[in-house]
């Protein structure tokens, strides 16, 4: 009789991954194994031809083999015989162990690997003049680095870690628990696979101490608030000698007395006389590069702004120089003295007799409040 497909047995595709074989497999496994199925037949069937399929595509050479010659390409290396053993023996436990290992806390193999050191954020407060050009700073960082006393072995000097004889340097411990072998961190070590009968002075066995460290960040030209900065292997030391983690510099930019930034454009309120907006003329206004000659038109409005295109932010990704936005400020004339209030009043009687020639806005608003309340009588 001929074999199904091993790839439609667990149900995956022929490109599936190791990880979409492997949950098939736990599934099938779980739902047709005979301490669930009892002495269903049939079930069993299922059960021994799943676990035929798991072990021919978990294995990447027997997998290539029978993408390339089908079921030939694997009956041959195992004997010509299949795999029909059903569940019982060695093979059929490490297969299992290794499906199901995850749920119950690890897999085979050695010691748990001492784990990574934490990852690190410092806030770093730059001005905006920094960030829209760059700079180099330096910071200081409270963290946890290798003990150079022991290497970040954890022994005193002279002497190193012993293999735990609980787990025999496996870091776990396996309990039998009806049909499952349950693997658990072994509580003499706590998954190291060694302990420290003479720990070191310096770091107290940690094989790490506290330290306070100076380094220096290269802060690039468009950072904005919010960004960060990733310094490989500069955050915490890991323990018994497990790599570091990184350090995240996360860029936090002042206020500016003058500009506001909204992305690539930066923006600036600029207060003008009511004379200079009235008659025109050259203003100089400032830009993070230097001063620049702005001609202010006559008779400008409150509100009206002015481009200077390319005064802004070069972004950090990429993209266009952005441009510095003006936003004209009309300032109304205090601290008068009696001639300039004389000359005031002259002016504004002068106004009045042209008419709407000189404020067409205020007389055009004047228009519309008598007009609403005509219609309201």
């Amino acid at each position: 009789m001929s074999k199904s497909d091993y790839y439609e047995v667990l149900g995956v595709e022929r490109n599936a991954s190791d990880a979409d074989i492997k949950k098939a497999y736990r599934r099938l496994a779980m739902k047709f194994h005979p301490d669930r199925a009892g002495d269903d037949a049939q079930a069993e069937g299922k059960f021994k031809e799943a676990k035929e399929a798991y072990e021919v595509l978990s294995d990447q050479q027997k997998r290539a083999a029978y993408d390339q010659f089908g079921h030939a390409g694997v009956d041959q290396s195992m004997g010509g015989g299949g795999f029909g053993g059903g569940f019982e023996g060695g093979n059929f436990s490490d297969i299992f162990g290794d499906v199901f290992g995850d749920i119950f806390g690890g897999g085979r193999g050695g010691g748990q690997r001492a784990s990574r050191g934490a990852d690190l954020r410092y806030g770093l407060q730059i001005s905006l003049e920094d960030a829209v050009n760059g700079t180099e700073v330096k910071i200081r960082v409270p963290t946890w680095v290798t003990c150079n006393t022991c290497h970040g072995s954890g022994a005193k000097e002279g002497s190193s870690p012993k293999t735990c004889g609980t787990c025999h340097g496996q870091g776990q411990v396996r309990m039998q628990q009806g049909f499952f072998s349950v693997q658990q961190t072994c509580p003499a070590c706590h998954g190291r696979g060694t302990v420290i009968d003479n720990p070191c002075g310096d770091c107290r066995g940690q094989g790490r101490v506290q330290e306070q460290k100076t380094l220096s960040v290269k802060v690039p030209a468009g950072v904005d608030n919010g960004d960060r900065i990733r310094l490989s292997g500069e955050g915490e030391a890991g323990e018994h000698g497990a790599p570091a983690g990184d350090l995240y510099v996360e860029v936090q930019v002042k206020e500016h007395p003058i500009f506001q930034r909204d992305g690539a454009h930066l923006y600036c309120e600029m207060p003008i006389s009511f004379t200079r907006a009235g008659l025109g003329g050259e203003m100089e206004v400032p830009t993070l590069g230097g001063k620049v000659k702005l001609k202010i038109p006559a008779g400008t409005q409150t509100g009206k702004m002015f481009r200077i295109r390319g005064k802004g932010v070069k972004p950090v990704r990429g993209g266009a120089q952005g441009d510095l936005i003006c936003r004209v400020l009309v300032e109304t004339p205090v601290n008068l003295t009696s001639r300039q209030k004389e000359l005031l009043k002259e002016l504004d009687e002068s106004m009045s007799e042209s008419g709407s020639k000189h404020s067409p806005q205020s007389h055009s608003w004047l228009d519309g409040v008598k007009k609403f309340f005509s219609e309201m009588g």
